[in-house]
């Protein structure tokens, strides 16, 4: 369960930076899709908020007219955090500080006996100088293997949600915002223990018919809105391990409900776009919210 959460969290529960790209191909694309939509609002203050996915088949079907109204009336997004494709210094710069230490054991004796083969064709797929995966951290070396994975299965990182919605809040000439650095997004991951990173690792060299049939169910489900199916699929996983629910939902859905309720205390509207595990079930976004007494009507 581990590792399918781990693979979960890259592709769609909320860590944007990495998403190097993976899906289903385009013959199970359903017609069309209507992802969850919420709205909290008061007398002159609106927030919308949208889970996204972070990784999407190309050329999928996901804006609706009731979405695009919401995106005409934000004057600004706030999403995760913000990969600069052109200018990727900061990314660059913070995982050259988190990503290698001193006195490693070898990547090879990071997984089971029976792996090894498959990690070393991972790491020749990757393309990546072999040496450079000794001095990687676990879970860094996991991220640069899951995009073989990703690649395999047919997207294209401009392909995601937050790509696309950055551009079209670009094209209109408004601002886009952060609620992470990239060094705090990838800091969730660094001080995982060593026994998550290397499930993560695992997961990483797996099939990806593995990866494909865990991404195939998290899209059906947000595709339809189906704020229930996420949430259970993200609570069995979790039950997993709690210091990772800790880190990576609990923590970052209390500060994100903290940043909402501060910001409607300033007139206007904004669209916060943040990984849809975030926004289903007990203790997500939209329940803090409630518990609060905000009223949080479902849009679509």
């Amino acid at each position: 369960m581990l590792k399918s959460l781990l693979r979960r969290a890259v592709a769609a529960f909320g860590i944007s930076l990495l998403s190097l790209g993976s899906a289903v191909h385009a013959a199970s694309v359903p017609q069309a899709a209507h992802p969850a939509l919420w709205a909290v609002s008061d007398a002159d203050t609106t927030v919308y908020l949208f889970g996204t996915i972070h990784l999407l088949p190309p050329n999928y079907q996901w804006r609706t007219a009731k979405f695009d109204e919401a995106i005409s009336g934000s004057q600004q997004l706030m999403v995760e955090t913000i990969v600069d494709e052109n200018n990727p210094q900061e990314l660059i710069a913070a995982l050259a500080g988190m990503a290698f230490s001193p006195n490693l054991p070898p990547i090879a004796q990071r997984v089971p006996p029976a792996k090894r083969a498959a990690l070393e064709t991972a790491i020749k797929k990757s393309g990546l100088p072999r040496p450079a995966f000794d001095r990687m951290e676990t879970w860094a070396a996991a991220f640069m293997l899951l995009g073989n994975q990703f690649r395999d299965m047919g997207l294209k990182n401009g392909e995601g949600v937050e790509a696309v919605l950055r551009n079209a809040f670009k094209n209109q000439g408004k601002s886009i915002g952060e609620l992470e650095s990239n060094r705090q997004q990838l800091g969730f991951f660094d001080t995982l223990p060593e026994g998550a990173q290397r499930a993560l690792l695992e997961g990483a060299i797996d099939e990806p018919k593995s990866m494909k049939g865990d991404f195939t169910q998290m899209l059906a489900a947000w595709s339809r809105g189906d704020v229930n199916a996420i949430a259970k699929s993200f609570n069995r996983d979790l039950s997993a391990s709690p210091p990772l629910k800790q880190s990576l939902l609990e923590r970052r859905n209390a500060n994100w409900s903290q940043w909402i309720e501060k910001r409607m205390t300033a007139p206007g509207s904004v669209m916060v776009a943040v990984g849809a595990g975030h926004l289903a079930g007990s203790g997500s976004v939209v329940d803090m919210l409630k518990r609060e007494g905000y009223k949080v009507r479902r849009l679509q």
